[in-house]
């Protein structure tokens, strides 16, 4: 089998020392189990090797770096159009260190008077297997001086806590969190306009390595059996181009064609060109990174 195209990349004029690029190509090739030259147990091996590589490169950011790299970041999120003209976000309150931070992101969306959903992670059982797993759904902040009393986890993210679930508004519908299979669809009151995700790297090919638990690409594979019923049918501005070619699925993008992903980049947690992140078939891409240096990839308008 043929090595995935390349990406040509092209580099335009500086504006205000922020580097614009463009990606004219994407890459339709994302390997999976059925791969012959690469198998599922060979990339969660690569993953978990690019993942200590990458805790120990995090770990000697200086933390002034990471101040600096978070404000032009949020500078260029909150500048885009597809944030602008966004009534629901979904966002990942940021750690301590080792990621972009994005208090000023979520501060600057409330006092817009955009509805805010953030993660909550919990247990749902699997109608199928009958286990237990933890799952992740985006529930609603109420208001900026809730965000602003949130209390750190063990992680040093500000969380909800569980006896403030039950009568917070969840992005798929609904008050509280959502079974992981309940069959129910979304109308044009639910559902998100964008997403801003986290990682720990990502590549010019718009490939995303997270944590390791599959919080964000479960989320997203729910959100797209969930058939959005629009009585409008009016569709988002489109992300500066083209939404992403999925090789692994046509079926899923129905309710995900308007929603726009977006990944928050330290400029550390990009790839150099040469190099790539090992996906499967579940893994999904974003549709722009959004670098904490002014770089900014997104697919060419076409």
């Amino acid at each position: 089998m043929k090595a995935p195209p390349e990406i040509l990349a092209e580099r335009f004029t500086k504006r205000s020392s922020r580097e614009h690029i463009r990606i004219r190509e994407m890459p339709t090739f994302i390997p999976d189990s059925s791969t012959p030259t690469v198998t599922m147990a060979g990339v969660q091996t690569a993953k978990k090797e690019l993942r200590r590589k990458m805790r120990e490169a995090l770990r000697s950011i200086p933390k002034d770096s990471i101040v600096s790299q978070s404000g032009v970041a949020t500078n260029k999120l909150l500048s885009l159009p597809e944030y602008r003209n966004a009534k629901r976000i979904g966002i990942y309150l940021s750690m301590p260190s080792g990621e972009l931070s994005t208090t000023g992101i979520v501060q600057s969306a409330l006092k817009e008077g955009k509805d805010v959903y953030i993660p909550y992670i919990h247990s749902a059982v699997s109608s199928l297997a009958q286990q237990k797993n933890s799952i992740m759904d985006m529930l609603a902040l109420r208001s900026l001086e809730e965000f602003e009393s949130l209390e750190p986890d063990n992680w040093g993210i500000p969380s909800l806590k569980q006896s403030q679930v039950s009568s917070r508004k969840n992005c798929f519908g609904g008050y509280g969190v959502s079974p992981q299979e309940d069959g129910k669809t979304m109308n044009e009151n639910h559902g998100l306009d964008l997403v801003i995700m986290p990682g720990m790297a990502f590549d010019r090919g718009f490939r995303r390595l997270g944590h390791g638990k599959g919080y964000y690409d479960h989320f997203l594979t729910r959100y797209s059996k969930k058939e959005v019923n629009s009585k409008t049918n009016t569709p988002k501005l489109p992300f500066l181009g083209e939404r992403p070619s999925y090789s692994r699925t046509n079926k899923e993008e129905t309710s995900l064609n308007k929603i726009h992903l977006v990944a928050l980049s330290l400029k550390e947690q990009l790839l150099p060109p040469a190099e790539e992140i090992p996906v499967l078939e579940h893994d999904w891409l974003v549709d722009a990174v959004i670098v904490g240096d002014g770089q900014f990839l997104v697919h060419e308008c076409r």
